[in-house]
């Protein structure tokens, strides 16, 4: 096992850290809350055994059971062999004595005293204003005075702006944790975000590195430009040393369903390095970004001149879950991201046709046009093959 620096800890970190959203169900897929306990178990301390000592959950994940599992997972010693980070809800929490309610409970799930690392959970502009109204970062302070926190952290899917907006509203930052991959090196936080952090002494976090598995499986065409390449890896490899070769980067965290995906997850943070890629290995990685773009159906370039929406929809986010749906020939992530963690408002159904947008798209987009097939297969089980779309790719 490879280890990197952790921000300002004196602490090295292991290159891979095990993430607990997605453990194995006895249903045999990795969500919902009917976990394989001792499948779980067991792939969690062979990954601790094999030298992973960063374990990520949090409250909701697996319905609420998922650090109940971490929990047994960490016991015969195992808890000290780690330093074990979960989330606040800070979606659930409608005032500042809910802070603690939620820590008191999860610490009695994890079957620990503290959390060596506390993350105030998917942060967006909404949530921030959130947590700066309730005090949720004093609260915070009190748990760490008191010993049931060690650091302070925070999850994030916004925009860079927003990001740089938390990052330097709070100096007790520890550490925060991204989306990255080669996919979302321009999304959300970006590689202009996590260069950012990293210049404040932040430790990275970096979560969805194979995009919820997306990249592990890519289309033929995107297959044979990695096969052209004499230095063989597997899709899932190559994503992955692509976030270990940037410097940043402090720990890589896979939501890990089978044993098989454990191990060879493992043997990849064993021989990842900063700067391990060259040129070449580097180039391919941009032929296959190409390649993935080429998919696109709303040529959107996400510049955020139609918002904001008179009526509130989200129009660049909504094109952005849409394109993935065409780009990963797969709408069950995109669908998930819209339906459970989008806010009802922004969704593309509220938009009225006001054509407002339309007068501000440098692309001449007809937004009008485009947002009810956006919400019918977002909202709806419409296959990608079957949608009607307006100058989209059809599979």
């Amino acid at each position: 096992m490879q280890f990197r620096k952790f921000g300002k800890l004196d602490w090295k970190v292991s290159a891979l850290g095990f993430g607990c959203m997605r453990l194995p169900t006895n249903e045999g897929g990795n969500s919902g809350g009917n976990v394989n306990e001792k499948e779980a178990i067991a792939m969690i301390r062979y990954a601790i055994d094999q030298g992973v000592n960063y374990i990520d959950t949090a409250y909701p994940y697996h319905d609420g059971k998922g650090e109940i599992i971490v929990g047994k997972a960490l016991k015969d010693g195992y808890r000290e062999k780690v330093k074990l980070a979960t989330k606040s809800p800070v979606f659930f929490i409608q005032k500042a004595e809910d802070f603690d309610t939620f820590l008191n409970e999860q610490l009695k799930k994890l079957q620990t005293d503290h959390i060596d690392f506390y993350l105030l959970h998917g942060l967006s502009r909404q949530r921030w204003q959130t947590v700066l109204d309730l005090n949720i970062l004093q609260m915070a302070e009190s748990a760490i005075d008191d010993g049931r926190i060690g650091k302070l952290g925070f999850s994030f899917h916004d925009r860079y702006d927003c990001f740089k907006e938390i990052i330097d509203g709070y100096k007790g930052w520890t550490l925060c944790q991204i989306q990255y991959n080669y996919m979302d090196a321009k999304n959300q936080a970006g590689t202009k975000g996590l260069k950012y952090a990293a210049s404040k002494g932040l430790a990275v976090v970096i979560m969805e590195p194979i995009r919820g598995g997306l990249l592990a499986n890519p289309p033929k065409t995107i297959q044979e430009i990695f096969d052209s390449n004499r230095n063989k890896r597997s899709p899932a490899d190559w994503a992955l040393q692509w976030v270990w070769n940037q410097p940043e980067v402090s720990v890589v965290l896979s939501g890990m369903s089978t044993m098989k995906q454990v191990e060879e997850n493992i043997h990849s943070a064993s021989t990842s390095r900063v700067h391990s890629l060259g040129r070449k290995e580097l180039q391919l990685i941009k032929r296959v970004q190409k390649e993935y773009e080429k998919r696109t159906a709303i040529p959107c370039t996400k510049c955020g001149y139609c918002m904001p929406c008179p009526n509130g929809v989200n129009i660049r986010r909504n094109f952005e879950l849409y394109n993935d749906c065409f780009i990963f020939d797969d709408p069950k992530p995109a669908r998930r991201w819209y339906t459970l963690l989008f806010n009802e408002k922004e969704r593309a159904n509220m938009c009225i046709q006001c054509k407002t947008c339309e007068e501000k798209c440098p692309q001449k987009i007809l937004i009008s046009e485009w947002m009810p097939k956006v919400h019918a297969l977002l909202g709806g089980d419409n296959p990608i093959e079957k949608l009607d779309t307006v100058g989209a790719r059809k599979s």
